[in-house]
């Protein structure tokens, strides 16, 4: 479907995805839809988004210079696809990131799916944080957000709770040992890759709020670069 509106429909679900970049190919565009996200009450940089041509794709560059931020696609809830799938390479590494600690939990690309993960599904505990949470955001933050992350020395296929809130986990899926300047496509299945990270919490899996790319240095005070492209759901 041409034009600067052109979706990708999803057959059998309800969830629409505007592509990542759109526009001309000399003059690539952020998609219609995507807005950039930052943490509540945010101080520090904001990571930069740039449509742009790498080669023969059009991509969206990460730029992040000590800074945090999120390109964010929402999605009222609906039946969540089967398949994502997407490209990326990295550029910069960032050379101080550790997932494992709050000091270190940078990375310089990720790809997430946010899902509307009922209250009553979790623990007392993580439901009385992620209240309080909401609260001090002034957001309803969701309740279970899974990233797929480019990491340094983790292994690739390792889950790691964020160090910060197990609302966000994440599966390493590239590290130091993959080149630099060198596309990777990757294809997950989301209910699978979802069971391994919520399964404890979460029997079924939960609809689709939200798609985002993102990447940032704020922790470790670095820099990196990155770029994604390609990014689509499929029923």
């Amino acid at each position: 479907m041409p034009g600067a509106a052109a979706s990708l429909l999803l057959a059998g679900a309800a969830a629409v995805l505007a592509p990542l970049v759109d526009g001309p190919p000399e003059a690539p565009q952020i998609g219609p839809g995507w807005r950039v996200a930052t943490l509540p009450r945010q101080s520090k940089p904001v990571t930069r988004f740039v449509a742009e041509r790498v080669g023969a794709r059009a991509a969206v560059r990460i730029d992040a210079p000590e800074s945090y931020g999120n390109l964010v696609f929402d999605i009222a809830p609906a039946e969540t696809p089967r398949q994502l799938r997407w490209a990326w390479r990295l550029h910069v590494a960032n050379s101080a990131t550790d997932l494992h600690s709050k000091a270190g939990d940078d990375t310089p690309a990720k790809v997430c799916l946010s899902f509307d993960l009922p209250l009553e599904q979790l623990s007392f505990g993580e439901r009385t944080l992620l209240r309080l949470f909401r609260a001090n955001a002034g957001e309803n933050l969701p309740a279970a957000t899974l990233c797929w992350v480019w990491g340094r020395t983790e292994p690739r296929g390792a889950l790691i709770d964020s160090p910060f809130t197990r609302r966000v986990r994440y599966i390493v899926l590239r590290n130091a040992a993959d080149d630099l300047d060198s596309w990777y496509e990757e294809s997950r299945d989301i209910a699978a890759d979802f069971r391994r990270a919520f399964g404890n919490e979460a029997p079924t899996l939960p609809p689709l709020l939200a798609v985002l790319i993102g990447g940032d240095a704020d922790n470790t005070h670095q820099q990196s670069q990155a770029h994604v492209a390609d990014l689509r759901l499929e029923p």
